[in-house]
């Protein structure tokens, strides 16, 4: 089936199985997921595993349940399966040989038998000031050993006996390529840049360029919706585009994701010294929630139309378009993904956000973790009393502990400014109140309190917070009077009179 012949949209997202799924794979899956979803088109799985060099095993499994996490499902791919498959490379070898040898027999390319230190003298023989750097090229392909330049008998004899070689295509110079982005609007490039780049490696694997090219046509692919990186790579593409005599597809570039300040693309080393979550991996290690990843990713280059900023997955394919993508590079702002994190957090329902929580609070070996499981009702309680102030689901499992264990240890930085003279006095004489009282809720835990202060000419601040300070051991979280009548009267009596003798 050929491009021409297909009715409906068509976009991939092409992934190599060597590492990590990044964060700026995840946004390329992502936008082309939503410009197929907003033209009722097809979402293409292909994994590019050519390069063996770089191989990871486990990468592939990684991207596959990476988009799972992000709610981005296939509709075609090695699980999915098609009509267009199969959807791994090292599985279409077969294929990219026999376009190879038709861009051969038809003149486009051509048999190149040089050894990597030929091609180094090469380049120190050619190198100039202005070109210190020479290709591989019209300019230097004739001093080279190339099917150019031997007779035929001589070719087959070498491939015949297994000399080493790789196939080359035949750029002309002099030449423009020129092409319509769709983000980037119109891009030319001369041929006399472009060098005669390898089509089939010496091992007999493809290029990235090659099949690329060919996948893309073999699939039926109608828009190609790719990082910046890969810009100048388009007119290598193109130019073989037209050696096989195919339409090459539409073309859609996006900006790059920008280190914190603008300064390079984000990189793993540079994420690493800022502690940023740039693979979906560390984001779901630091507890990312993965509506807040989509979301802060799509708007990563992306502008809606409006100042919203909350859209759930179907409501940005419903909205997306290539022409409010900008072309400039955006920088990644930890503090906005953040942001997002908090906003889905605190918009769960408490059932959902314990049911986000139990996998952190299941690793974490606390008080959460012993008392998690105990009793529905309080655990509900716990939850909604935090969740307006965390930002992280996992949030509960390390800054709750309090809720199911006595403090055994008190901030250091909260006593010295919060524990006063006459803090001990003020908490006994509340202790005392507490333990008689009739009733136990949070407005009477509340009245008492304030009363004593007013009764002993003393601010409210000076007994709430000591009193916070000896109830859970640290100096924020939720409202005091609100957890007090979580934890109970006992308890609460028993926390402030410990502290008033552990802190004097």
């Amino acid at each position: 089936m050929t491009k021409s012949s297909l009715s409906k949209v068509r976009v991939r997202f092409a992934p190599s199985p060597t590492g990590s799924l990044h964060i700026g794979g995840l946004r390329t899956a992502l936008f082309n997921y939503f410009f197929a979803r907003r033209h009722s088109g097809a979402f293409v799985l292909r994994i590019e595993d050519t390069d063996q060099a770089r191989f990871v095993r486990e990468a592939e499994w990684d991207i596959l349940s990476g988009l799972k996490w992000a709610g981005i499902e296939p509709d075609e791919g090695p699980q999915q399966g098609g009509d267009f498959g199969p959807y791994r490379q090292s599985e279409r070898q077969a294929m990219y040989a026999l376009y190879a040898q038709q861009l051969i027999d038809e003149g486009h390319a051509y048999y190149a038998f040089d050894t990597p230190e030929e091609i180094e003298a090469m380049r120190e023989r050619f190198a100039t000031e202005e070109n210190p750097s020479p290709k591989y090229d019209a300019t230097t392909r004739g001093e080279m050993t190339n099917s150019l330049g031997l007779s035929g008998e001589e070719v087959r004899e070498r491939i015949e006996r297994g000399d080493a070689h790789v196939i080359r295509l035949k750029v002309d110079p002099g030449g423009r390529i020129t092409f319509q982005d769709h983000i980037r609007g119109r891009v030319s490039f001369s041929t006399g840049g472009i060098d005669d780049q390898v089509l089939i490696k010496s091992d007999g694997m493809p290029t990235y360029h090659l099949a690329n090219v060919v996948d893309d046509h073999a699939m039926g692919i109608t828009h190609v919706i790719r990082g910046e990186e890969w810009l100048s790579s388009t007119p290598k593409h193109i130019l073989l585009y037209q050696a096989l005599g195919w339409e090459p597809p539409e073309m859609a570039h996006m900006p790059l994701i920008m280190n914190p300040g603008g300064k390079g693309k984000l990189s793993k080393r540079h994420a690493e010294t800022q502690g940023l979550p740039v693979t979906v991996e560390q984001c779901q290690l630091a507890g990312y929630e993965p509506e807040a990843v989509i979301n802060f990713l799509a708007l990563l280059g992306w502008n809606p139309g409006d100042d919203k900023e909350i859209f759930s997955l179907d409501e940005m394919a419903e909205l997306f378009s290539l022409d409010r993508v900008n072309g400039g590079g955006v920088q990644f702002d930890v503090n906005k993904i953040n942001w997002f994190n908090q906003q889905y957090v605190r918009g769960f329902s408490v059932d959902q956000l314990l049911e986000r929580a139990e996998p952190h609070v299941r690793k974490n070996a606390s008080a959460w973790a012993a008392g998690f499981f105990k009793g529905e009702e309080r655990r509900r309680q716990i939850a909604a009393l935090m969740q307006p102030r965390i930002t992280f689901s996992k949030d509960l499992s390390e800054t709750g502990g309090y809720f199911f264990e006595d403090p055994t240890t008190y901030d250091e930085a909260a006593v010295k400014k919060r524990w006063k003279e006459g803090s001990a006095e003020l908490l006994s004489a509340y202790a005392d109140r507490l333990g008689a009282a009739s009733d136990f809720d949070a407005a009477q835990a509340e009245a008492m309190l304030r009363a004593l202060a007013e009764e002993r000419g003393a601010g409210a601040g000076r007994i709430i917070h000591p009193v916070r300070l000896a109830v859970s051991g640290v100096p924020g979280g939720p409202s005091l009077f609100d957890m007090m009548e979580v934890l109970g009267r006992e308890v609460c009596v028993r926390r402030i009179r410990k502290a008033v003798e552990v802190l004097g």
